[in-house]
């Protein structure tokens, strides 16, 4: 049975009206565990927290320069973009300098996640697109590595082809897993999806931050290369005034999340790595999540604490603005 943890009480007035159940753990330069909530071994798939790694061995065999694709293009094979319009115009760039086309992605069409985007597509009465789809750009990629490999075009998707072993083997490497730890299942756009213990996500997002420590020199070199780009396009890495984007303003973070609750992060000068996962699968309370652990740890920049608090105050507020609860905090790193 899963050994989740409560990370937040929702208090209504005095009554608790929902417990906000999952697991934390922060490990160190040395991937040691310094802290965790929850058994730091329960497997969590990483979903769409993957996907900086994911785009390493496409940078690593400078995809990106054989085909004039630019540094900020090149942001969204880590995206899980929002289909605003400038995300379809970067996409459709690169389709037309690799001669790669939408219909070759396996996803069903469908509309951006962005809703005034999708409300203006609908309203002018145009379809659903597979370029919309928010995991487009990780597409994208995998096919240029597929092709790149020599696999043929139309497998990239499959967990056998030889793009999709080349990825498993970059996440593996960074979250310091083996194949025999690694567990496999299907995405929600159909390619393969890992999942390795909680503490495991961490580590792979502590190597992001501590370069370094990367135990493998070429993705390290690649890693070092690509990195900064995210910081340079954070707009790039989800659509504005989302999380991800706000957090990669930072240049002390690297941070991706994922489906289903699931959220890695990485603090640069600390040299640590941070993973959660709310167990709903909520993402509404990332934020107080990643503020709580930043007080606590200290150090970061009051304008990025002050992001977190506007897009998830401590407060809890009805339909009217008027304050009716407050968020109680089961986190505490003192007690780690």
């Amino acid at each position: 049975m899963p050994s989740h943890q409560p990370l937040f009480y929702e208090r209504r007035n005095e009554t608790i009206d929902n417990i906000h159940m999952g697991y934390v753990c922060i490990v160190d330069e040395n991937s040691n565990l310094i802290y965790h909530l929850g058994d730091p071994g329960e497997y969590v798939f990483y979903r769409s927290a993957s996907k900086p790694i994911q785009a390493l061995p496409v940078i690593l065999r400078n995809l990106d320069q054989k085909y004039g694709i630019t540094e900020e293009e090149s942001v969204v094979f880590s995206a899980s973009h929002s289909g605003e319009p400038y995300f379809v115009e970067k996409l459709t760039s690169i389709f037309e300098k690799t001669g790669l086309t939408e219909e070759m992605m396996i996803m069903k069409p469908t509309y951006p996640l962005d809703s005034k985007s999708a409300f203006e597509l609908k309203k002018d009465g145009r379809p659903p697109r597979k370029i919309y789809h928010n995991c487009a750009g990780k597409h994208i990629a995998t096919m240029l590595l597929q092709r790149e490999l020599g696999g043929k075009l139309s497998d990239y998707w499959l967990e056998d082809s030889p793009a999709q072993i080349e990825i498993k083997r970059a996440v593996m490497t960074l979250s310091e897993t083996e194949p025999a730890t690694t567990r496999l299942g299907v995405d929600g756009c159909g390619v393969p999806v890992f999942a390795v213990g909680i503490k495991q996500i961490a580590v792979g997002y502590k190597n992001l931050a501590a370069l370094d420590t990367i135990p493998d020199q070429g993705l390290q070199d690649t890693a070092r290369r690509y990195l900064p780009r995210i910081h340079k396009y954070p707009h790039m890495i989800r659509g504005t005034d989302k999380l991800c984007t706000l957090l990669n303003q930072d240049p002390n973070i690297i941070s991706k999340g994922g489906a289903a609750g699931v959220y890695g992060l990485g603090l640069k000068r600390e040299r640590l790595g941070i993973s959660f996962k709310v167990t709903s699968g909520e993402d509404y309370i990332w934020p107080l999540i990643l503020k709580v652990i930043f007080e606590q740890l200290g150090g970061q920049r009051p304008e990025t604490l002050a992001m977190l608090d506007r897009l998830c105050p401590e407060t809890v507020l009805n339909d009217n603005d008027f304050v009716v609860g407050r968020y109680e905090s089961l986190i505490s790193l003192r007690s780690g």
